[in-house]
C-alpha cells in the first residue's frame, strides 16, 4: 500500500477541517461587522480566502456564506436607515466573502492540480519500471520455452532411437534393458523440463492458481475464522455467466484489500459490499483510516490491481473517504478488452483540471450573478419602501408656511424616507422628509422635500437635491 500524505492523515484532516470551520465563523463574523465599519472587510476577506483554501467540501462554506449574506440583507430590510448604503455593503459582501472564498478555492486546487501532476509522473516512472521488468520476464519465459521446444525435440528423438535400439533383435538382453533405461529416463526429463516452464509461464502470465470455484466469499470466511473483523454484503442479481477474468479480479482485490487492511489497520472492522448491476459488478472495500507503517510496497500493490480490474475491462479506485481507506472496483461481467478506460494518474490528472476550470468561470459568474441577483432585490425592496414616501408635486405646491400640520396631514405620505440628508435646521424645529420620486430612473431619484415644523406649526419648506 502506499504511504499517505501528511495532508491525507487523519490527524491532518481533522486539524484542517478544524481550521477551516474557525475561518468560515471569522469570516461570517466580519461579513456582518461591515455594516457598522466597512473596514471589517479586510479581515472577511482574508478569511474566506483562507477558508476557501482550507475547507475541501464546497457545501459547508456555501452554505455559511450564503447565510450570512442572507441575515445582512435581512438586517439591510429591517433598518430602513441602511438603505442608502445598501450597495456598498453588497458589494463588500460577494467581494470580501464569495469572491475571496472562491481564490481560495482556486488556489487549493491549483495547488492540488500540481501534486497530481507529479503524482503522475511518479507514477508512470514506477508503471514503466513494472512493464520493463515484466518485458524482461517475458522474455526469459520465451526463451525457456524455446529452449523446451528445442531440447524437448532432441530428447524425444534420442528416446526414440533407444526405444528402437531396444527392439534390434542382435543386442544382448542387458544391452535392451539398458536403452529402455535410457529411453524412461529421457522421457522423465522432457515431463520435468514441461513442468518447470508451465511454472515459468504461470508466474509471468500473473494467473496463480487458486482453489476451484473459491470467490470473495471463501476470502471473507477464512479471514473471519483468522479473526479479522469482517462482513459480507451483496445485493442485485449477480450474473450467470461471468468471465473469468471477471472473477479472478474481484478475488485478487478482495485479496489484496484484506491483507492491507490487517497490515496496516489491525483489528480494524472490515466491511465488504458486493453489488450485482446488469451489467457489472460493483465491489467495494472499507476499513478504518489508520495510519500506515513506513517501509510498504510503495503502492506496487495498487498499481497490480488496478491493471488487473483495467485488463478485466474495469475501473479501480484507492484512497481515504470520509475518516476511511476504500477500495472500489467495477468490473463488467463481459472484459471490454485491455482499451478500457481507467482510473488512472492520467484521469485524476485531467479530473483535477477539470475542477479548476470550473472553478476559474465559477470565480467570475457567481460574484456577479450573485451581485446582481442581491441588488435586484435590495433594489426592489428600496423601491418598496420609498414609493410609500413619495410627496406627489402638487400636493407640495399646495402647502403654505404657516398651515397647522393637522390640516395638511391627509396630502403627506404615510411614511418618510428612510434616510435624512446630513442638512442642518433652525433649533426648535423638527423636520420631515419625503421623496420626490420612488423610480430609480427618474432624474429626481435621491431628491427630497423637506417639511419643518415648530410647535406643528410648518415654518420651512426646501426641496433637497442629491
Amino acid at each position: 500500500m502506499m504511504t499517505w500524505p501528511e495532508s491525507l492523515r487523519p490527524s491532518g484532516l481533522a486539524s484542517r477541517r478544524g481550521a477551516g470551520a474557525s475561518a468560515l465563523l471569522v469570516s461570517a463574523t466580519c461579513l456582518l461587522a461591515t455594516i457598522a465599519d466597512v473596514r471589517w472587510a479586510v479581515p472577511a476577506a482574508v478569511s474566506s480566502l483562507l477558508a476557501g483554501r482550507v475547507v475541501a467540501r464546497a457545501w459547508p462554506a456555501v452554505v455559511v456564506l450564503a447565510g450570512t449574506i442572507m441575515v445582512g440583507v435581512a438586517i439591510l430590510v429591517a433598518v430602513p436607515s441602511l438603505l442608502a448604503q445598501a450597495g456598498t455593503l453588497v458589494a463588500v459582501w460577494v467581494v470580501a466573502g464569495l469572491v475571496c472564498w472562491l481564490a481560495g478555492v482556486a488556489w487549493r486546487q491549483g495547488t492540488e492540480l500540481m501534486r497530481a501532476g507529479w503524482a503522475r509522473a511518479a507514477q508512470l516512472e514506477r508503471e514503466q519500471r513494472l512493464v520493463a521488468e515484466r518485458a524482461r520476464l517475458r522474455e526469459r519465459t520465451r526463451i525457456a520455452r524455446d529452449m523446451h521446444d528445442s531440447l524437448g525435440h532432441e530428447l524425444s528423438l534420442v528416446a526414440l532411437h533407444a526405444g528402437a535400439l531396444k527392439l534390434s533383435p542382435d543386442l544382448a538382453a542387458a544391452h535392451r534393458d539398458a536403452a529402455e533405461e535410457v529411453r524412461a529416463g529421457l522421457a522423465n526429463v522432457v515431463d520435468h523440463l514441461g513442468e518447470i516452464i508451465g511454472v515459468l509461464r504461470d508466474s509471468v502470465d500473473g494467473q496463480e492458481e487458486r482453489a476451484v470455484g473459491a470467490g470473495p466469499s471463501d476470502l471473507v470466511q477464512r479471514a473471519a475464522a483468522a479473526g479479522v473483523q469482517v462482513r459480507l454484503t451483496r445485493s442485485g442479481t449477480p450474473s450467470p455467466t461471468t468471465s473469468a477474468m471477471h472473477d479472478h479480479a474481484l478475488y485478487r482485490v478482495v485479496q489484496e484489500a484484506l491483507t492491507n487492511a490487517t497490515k496496516h489497520a489491525p483489528g480494524s472492522a472490515v466491511e465488504v459490499h458486493l453489488t450485482s448491476e446488469p451489467a457489472q459488478t460493483v465491489l467495494r472495500v472499507v476499513n478504518a483510516c489508520a495510519e500506515p507503517q513506513t517501509g510498504g510496497s510503495h503502492g506496487s500493490g495498487l498499481l497490480g490491481l488496478r491493471e488487473r480490474v483495467r485488463l478485466a475491462g474495469g475501473t479501480f479506485e484507492a484512497g481515504p473517504r470520509a475518516g476511511d481507506w476504500e477500495v472500489i472496483a467495477r468490473v463488467p461481467y463481459v472484459c471490454r478488452g485491455a482499451g478500457a478506460a481507467s482510473t488512472t494518474a492520467v484521469a485524476v490528472h485531467h479530473r483535477h483540471r477539470r475542477r479548476v476550470s470550473r472553478t476559474a468561470v465559477a470565480l467570475i459568474l457567481v460574484p456577479a450573478v450573485t451581485y446582481s441577483a442581491l441588488l435586484a432585490a435590495v433594489g426592489l425592496w428600496r423601491h418598496q419602501v420609498y414609493s410609500r414616501a413619495v410627496l406627489r408635486a402638487d400636493a407640495y405646491a399646495s402647502l403654505q408656511v404657516g398651515q397647522q400640520r393637522t390640516r395638511i396631514a391627509s396630502r403627506l405620505p404615510a411614511r418618510q424616507v428612510p434616510h435624512v440628508p446630513p442638512v442642518g435646521s433652525a433649533p426648535g424645529t423638527v423636520c420631515e422628509y419625503y421623496a420626490m420620486t420612488s423610480d430609480l430612473f427618474d432624474d429626481r431619484s435621491g431628491d427630497a422635500y423637506r417639511l419643518c415644523f415648530r410647535e406643528d406649526v410648518l415654518v420651512t419648506l426646501d426641496t433637497l437635491r442629491s
